[in-house]
């Protein structure tokens, strides 16, 4: 969802000559600046040299229902981004944004986060020269999939800061606001380095 926000906006912007995109199944959009790769995510050698430019923006995500199995959420989320992630540190593009969880964390408990928070530390070692890594408390929005366990957070959340100010920090976010701090994060960098936003400090880069 994040993603298909993300390519409207990034096409709409007069910074961005071209944009690729490199996806499973075709978006069926066509643009005079959009360049789409249709790939399979396990044979690398068959798209690795395509990966270049200025910024990879990281957006590949699936859910525990679509995946079936842990084993293949885990391909998906942390294999195939961190794979995908190295192959654009190999051919010098310089920036990386990733969206990850509030709560990543190589040491959680919980699959999610633990996975999430690998996939952190893993992207953060390679040799980029920025890296942008946002953690967005529950994203709003249309999907493709009804999520309801998703509708129920972000409910709750948004509930939750409008009657208690100190976390009001957790409330929900919506996908285009998200693809918005994604795009202008990238545009306002300046030096080099890893950087992570969380949580409400995405509000802060919506123009």
């Amino acid at each position: 969802m994040v993603g298909n926000h993300l390519l409207l906006r990034l096409l709409n912007d007069d910074m961005f000559e071209k944009v690729k995109i490199f996806v499973r199944t075709s978006t069926g959009m066509q643009h005079p600046k959009l360049k789409e790769y249709i790939i399979n995510f396990d044979k690398k050698k068959t798209y690795k040299h395509k990966v270049t430019g200025d910024v990879l923006f990281s957006c590949l995500g699936t859910t525990r229902s679509q995946a079936k199995t842990k084993a293949q959420q885990y391909k998906v989320d942390y294999t195939y981004q961190y794979n995908f992630a190295k192959m654009a540190s190999r051919n010098k593009v310089p920036s990386y944004v990733l969206i990850s969880s509030s709560a990543a964390n190589k040491s959680s408990k919980l699959f999610y986060f633990k996975m999430k928070g690998e996939l952190e530390d893993a992207v953060k070692k390679l040799k980029f020269e920025h890296i942008h890594i946002v953690q967005p408390s529950v994203i709003q929005g249309k999907r493709n999939k009804f999520r309801l366990g998703e509708r129920f957070a972000a409910g709750l959340t948004n509930l939750s800061g409008k009657l208690i100010p100190s976390i009001k920090k957790y409330r929900s976010i919506k996908g285009d606001e998200v693809a918005a701090a994604l795009q202008n994060i990238y545009k306002r960098q300046e030096q080099q380095g890893v950087y992570v936003y969380k949580l409400d400090e995405l509000f802060n880069y919506q123009h």
